[in-house]
């Protein structure tokens, strides 16, 4: 028997130790799932960053619901079952993301280009109006049509933050191009 089987025939026995509070047992099995997790994960995702949070996302669900394994049954269906749904939800929240960050591209381009006489100077000072770090990403994303990753490696911030500011930095460039159309 390999040295990951006979870890992996390990776990029900952590997991028990686990639910009757063993916190080291559970440290234990937490640690030898990540990089299951990630093979998992890798099968159906290829953006590094999505798998991550799968790992993460997985990890927390089997927090969650690790009083409903039962010790006497095969743990990696369990864990299997777990991440595969983890995973769909990933995709699943992602493409709705995609199809948003499209719609709010196209409703940025619709203020841009609202009104015939806007020109670059015009577009440029709302821009200027906006938070630093809405107009750097809203420039990174849009302008120099850099992807949500390198914009946050550039800026030194998570993919999430890039993303929360952008959708802010889309908000207010729609608020202010509304009232500049209204002066």
């Amino acid at each position: 028997m390999q040295k990951s089987e006979a870890a992996r025939d390990e776990w029900p026995r952590l997991m028990a130790l686990a639910q009757a509070g063993d916190q080291q047992a559970y440290t234990r099995l937490l640690k030898a799932l990540v990089p299951v997790i990630r093979t998992l994960a890798r099968r159906q995702i290829a953006d590094e960053v999505l798998v991550d949070d799968v790992i993460q996302d997985v990890l927390l669900t089997v927090h969650r619901v690790r009083h409903t394994y039962d010790p006497g049954a095969p743990f990696l269906p369990w864990l299997m079952a777990i991440a595969h749904a983890r995973t769909v939800d990933a995709l699943r929240k992602r493409g709705r993301h995609w199809q948003r960050e499209v719609e709010s591209e196209d409703d940025s381009l619709l203020i841009a280009s609202s009104e015939p006489s806007q020109a670059p100077e015009e577009l440029s000072a709302l821009l200027n109006q906006l938070p630093d770090r809405q107009r750097q990403v809203i420039e990174h994303v849009h302008l120099r049509e850099m992807s949500l990753a390198e914009t946050a490696t550039r800026n030194n911030l998570t993919v999430s933050a890039v993303k929360s500011l952008l959708h802010r930095a889309l908000n207010n460039l729609r608020r202010l191009g509304a009232h500049h159309g209204r002066s």
